[in-house]
């Protein structure tokens, strides 16, 4: 969809996870919730730089990207053999290693948080909270994982241009589905599930 990552060698993190999920195809779309949330609190932790989510797949800080995530799947007979979760973080990128078309777009963590990030120990943390977060969907499933995503969700509560397949609408975010669709309550008061397409925000 002519989207670009820009991430100089050295200075970014680039991780992939295989998840082996019980859940049907359909929900996993959690998964990438669920990584969101994890790498969301391992930079907090970690960098001390908070920032939030953009749904599906985006960690923004102050509006800006700092990170994306890609859920993969692998399937057999209509069952997952297994997920693929695919990071892509700017760690110690400075500014004048963007080029200046992304420079209103995307940003670092060291360029958010003024100091330069120790990548081993934010991969460590990153690690530490997707095994937490992933034995706790295991065991209570998706309800507590996306109770913590509206906490840290940049797009909840925002007005919201949503551009799908088929339609396109404006209205307000208010929150997850039990699947992981973004809910946007719509110009006629209807509440409509989202489940892939691009979400803008409404600057006005």
């Amino acid at each position: 969809m002519g989207r670009k990552f820009h991430s100089p060698r050295g200075k970014g993190i680039w991780m992939s996870l295989v998840l082996r999920p019980k859940q049907p195809l359909h929900l996993t779309q959690q998964l990438t919730l669920l990584t969101g949330v994890a790498v969301c609190r391992a930079i907090a932790k970690s960098a001390g730089v908070q920032t939030d989510i953009k749904w599906p797949n985006d960690i923004l800080y102050q509006g800006k990207k700092v990170c994306g995530i890609l859920l993969e799947s692998a399937t057999e007979d209509e069952r997952v053999r297994y997920c693929i979760a695919g990071i892509g973080i700017s760690a110690n990128l400075k500014e004048a290693d963007f080029p200046e078309e992304l420079r209103n777009v995307a940003t670092s963590i060291r360029i958010a948080g003024g100091k330069t990030v120790n990548r081993t120990s934010l991969i460590q943390s990153i690690m530490s909270e997707m095994e937490v977060l992933y034995e706790l969907y295991n065991e209570e499933g998706f309800e507590p994982v996306a109770s913590l995503w509206e906490a840290l969700s940049g797009t909840v509560g925002r007005e919201v241009q949503v551009q799908t397949a088929r339609d396109r609408f404006s209205g307000i975010a208010t929150g997850l589905n039990q699947d992981g669709a973004l809910l946007v309550r719509n110009q006629h008061d209807e509440l409509v599930p989202v489940y892939s397409g691009d979400i803008l925000f409404n600057t006005r």
